[in-house]
């Protein structure tokens, strides 16, 4: 997401060599979505993967309708079986390949039953143009619902050491049926890293300077900065950074973390946290170091915090 919008400017030969050290590193699975840009997420990594796409579980998501011009308040989400259709056609054309490995509805739209969208959703896996079907932000009853329709392959939810919500009931939900959980923003959008100490450190037009996102605002920040430090004390006496320990984390709770960077340093760090072995012990000390109760802040503002858990 980061390479195209959101997290300040981007640069392409950069983004193309940090997928590229991705993939000679050993990482399979790369992540986008058609509102990415928009648009133009795909047609990066479409052009990034050409001629090592066997190389790649590629993963993009469909269900938020934008265009470049319109302000996040004016965005939709459609959920409705010809629409299905029309945006994986589209990614399709887009990252110039002939099938999605995995095609998550982005968020789920609550005017449309799960059952039509998934019942669409089998019927491109079943053309041969999606290979398996997920869900993004969804309520535990959501999944089951969607589950009985069609093996649903991976749910996709915000989790991390500061972000927690989804082990009250979509985790074990997931758990029961047999379906991946797939944890975006496992850095807390950077944050847990120890890079940002305050809004300075931010470029303009950064999504983290508005706000949508309350974490990274004022007092916030200020008493998130706690957290930060608290990761570090740990960090350093396994002789990693707060990330990777952040990272590894997740890697542990049986999640599979999909860190976003677009430098290639920072894709070789995050690579390097999959190595990192943490004893049931250091595990629970590295939750105890972030506890929920401490971090100020919703995920995200209260408009986009309603399209969660539908």
């Amino acid at each position: 997401m980061g390479m195209s919008e959101f997290y300040g400017p981007g640069d392409e030969t950069e983004s193309v060599a940090t997928i590229h050290r991705a993939l000679d590193l050993g990482v399979r699975l790369l992540d986008t979505a058609d509102m990415y840009g928009p648009f133009t997420n795909e047609e990066l990594v479409g052009r990034a993967i050409a001629g090592r796409r066997d190389e790649v579980v590629l993963a993009t998501k469909f269900a938020v309708v934008r265009d470049p011009d319109q302000p996040r308040a004016d965005w939709g989400l459609r959920g409705d079986p010809a629409y299905v259709k029309q945006a994986c056609e589209a990614s399709l054309r887009r990252l110039g390949v002939d099938h999605i490995d995995l095609y998550y509805q982005h968020r789920v739209d609550p005017t449309v039953p799960i059952e039509d969208t998934v019942g669409a959703l089998a019927g491109l896996v079943r053309e041969g143009k999606v290979r398996h079907v997920g869900l993004s932000e969804a309520s535990a009853e959501t999944i089951r619902r969607a589950h009985a329709v069609h093996p649903v392959a991976a749910v996709q939810s915000e989790w991390s050491l500061w972000s927690r919500d989804v082990e009250e009931s979509v985790v074990p939900t997931c758990r029961e049926l047999g379906v991946g959980v797939v944890a975006y923003s496992p850095l807390g959008r950077g944050f847990l890293t120890g890079r940002y100490t305050s809004r300075d450190d931010f470029a303009a037009g950064d999504v983290r300077l508005t706000p949508h996102m309350p974490r990274f605002e004022g007092d916030n920040l200020d008493r998130n900065l706690a957290i930060v430090e608290s990761l570090r004390s740990v960090a350093t006496e396994h002789d990693v950074t707060p990330g990777q320990i952040a990272l590894a984390w997740v890697h542990h709770q049986g999640a599979v973390p999909i860190p976003g960077t677009k430098r290639v340093k920072y894709v070789e760090e995050n690579a390097a946290a999959a190595d990192l072995k943490l004893t049931d012990e250091q595990l629970t000390r590295i939750a105890n170091a972030v506890p929920t109760d401490a971090v100020a802040g919703t995920r995200y503002s209260p408009e986009a915090m309603r399209l969660l858990g539908r």
